[in-house]
């Protein structure tokens, strides 16, 4: 059971996979759906301090880096344009952000779009917290065929 915990909780941190990939992989590997669920979310969690403590410095020093440069302006752009709904509605937007289980969406970005944003980590982290445990329902109640999309 803790391998099983343990590949759910990993993969969870593993940037555009997250919690949407690690639920049905802890599902499938025979973890019980609330298990997967709570791996899931404490695994996606775990990056998002570290990324907006250090992401600004990281991409101040990859800035200088000739070929990297352009990327991380390109990058920063994508994030400010993500970040609409979290502009206009600050911490609910980041909660719904993080929430809606799509590509380009979750904690990874969700930290990202803060710490741009100057959002403070004391106040995105209970937000993203938020939108984890909205999205992990979700995903768990997809994965276990409780709702359909089609």
């Amino acid at each position: 059971m803790l391998e099983k915990l343990l590949l759910t909780f990993g993969t969870a941190m593993i940037p555009v996979v997250e919690l949407r990939g690690a639920i049905p992989v802890g599902v499938a590997a025979g973890l019980p759906p609330a298990a997967a669920c709570a791996a899931a979310i404490l695994g996606n969690l775990l990056p998002v301090p570290v990324i907006m403590l250090l992401v600004r410095r990281v991409f101040d020093w990859l800035r200088d880096v000739p070929w990297l440069g352009e990327r991380i302006a390109r990058l920063e752009r994508r994030a400010h344009l993500k970040g609409r709904i979290v502009r206009k509605y600050r911490l609910a937007g980041l909660v719904l952000f993080v929430a809606v289980p799509l590509p380009g969406t979750g904690a990874w970005t969700g930290a990202l779009v803060a710490s741009l944003l100057d959002i403070r980590l004391r106040h995105a982290l209970p937000a993203i917290l938020l939108g984890l445990v909205a999205a992990g329902v979700l995903v768990t109640m997809l994965t276990m065929g409780v709702i359909h999309l089609f």
